[in-house]
């Protein structure tokens, strides 16, 4: 589903990005103050990722309701207009946490892993960068959190990472598992999963259900914005934060998610289109009033 208007996202901060080593945020101050960088950036949408608030583990993921709930209420206040996103990906079948989370705080909406994947990644000399390992989304698991978003008026926006996820979301809309259009976030990076490739953007749009919205979560460096402008050129939204890349077009490395944002709408701006408001937002995005 196109538009002339696109919907802005920043990635604010990431599941295990180290603090200690990159310029990300970790406490409720921290993701204020990039929520109200990248909203004066252009973004109208910030994706949260939670982290522990404990010292020294401020690079570990926490669902802690309190933690997760000082976070958001700083942001809110900081930035009031802003659409939050809510990270829940959790490896394994224990989903509590971000159930618990989704229902004690009714975002608007909240990422929805729709496939599994191999998650893998190598080093120069062969050996893998970490264990391998399965980010495991069976259809039981990802169900379990569609019951909760829809029972709580929150819209799911499907992570796939590969091409049959991509074309599951359209079963899962036929099985009725999700009400409304599907937002499609295509995961394109991940060296096990689908390539930052502009030229297989054409290809996936065919295989989404018809009516969707879709972004591109591009993971890599400067080679990733010629695929964030292909998108914006097929009528796509736009997403980008220190969650997905470290490096601005230029090479040069981010300082701070306000600065991802900006060479983003620069790009928005370039193919003729312009960044949506946060009511257009919640238009174009089918959002229930906040």
């Amino acid at each position: 589903m196109g538009s002339d208007k696109v919907v802005v996202t920043c990635a604010l901060t990431g599941v295990l990005t180290d603090p200690k080593v990159h310029n990300v945020p970790v406490t409720p101050q921290e993701m204020a103050e990039h929520a109200k960088q990248a909203f004066d950036a252009g973004a109208t949408v910030v994706h949260c990722h939670f982290r522990n608030q404990e010292p020294g583990k401020g690079h570990l993921p926490t669902w802690d309701l309190d933690s997760v709930g000082r976070i958001l209420a700083a942001i809110k206040e900081r930035v009031p207009e802003i659409i939050i996103n809510m990270s829940t990906g959790v490896v394994g079948p224990d989903i509590s946490g971000p159930l618990a989370c989704l229902e004690a705080f009714k975002p608007e909406m909240a990422a929805c892993n729709a496939g599994s994947l191999n998650y893998l990644k190598l080093r120069e000399n062969g050996s893998w960068a970490w264990p391998p390992m399965l980010f495991d989304n069976p259809v039981e698991k990802v169900k379990r959190f569609l019951d909760v978003m829809m029972a709580n008026g929150i819209v799911p926006e499907f992570e796939c990472f590969d091409t049959g996820i991509v074309r599951s979301v359209g079963l899962y809309k036929r099985n009725r598992m999700f009400e409304g259009p599907a937002h499609i976030s295509l995961v394109m990076g991940v060296a096990s999963g689908m390539p930052a490739k502009p030229q297989w953007l054409p290809l996936l749009l065919e295989e989404m259900p018809p009516g969707s919205h879709w972004q591109v979560i591009a993971i890599g460096r400067q080679e990733i914005w010629e695929t964030h402008r292909r998108c914006l050129e097929l009528g796509g939204n736009a997403r980008t934060g220190l969650e997905d890349t470290f490096y601005l077009p230029d090479g040069r490395r981010a300082r701070n998610n306000g600065e991802l944002v900006e060479a983003l709408v620069r790009i928005v701006r370039e193919v003729g289109r312009e960044v949506a408001s946060p009511q257009e937002a919640r238009r174009i995005l089918n959002l229930r009033e906040p």
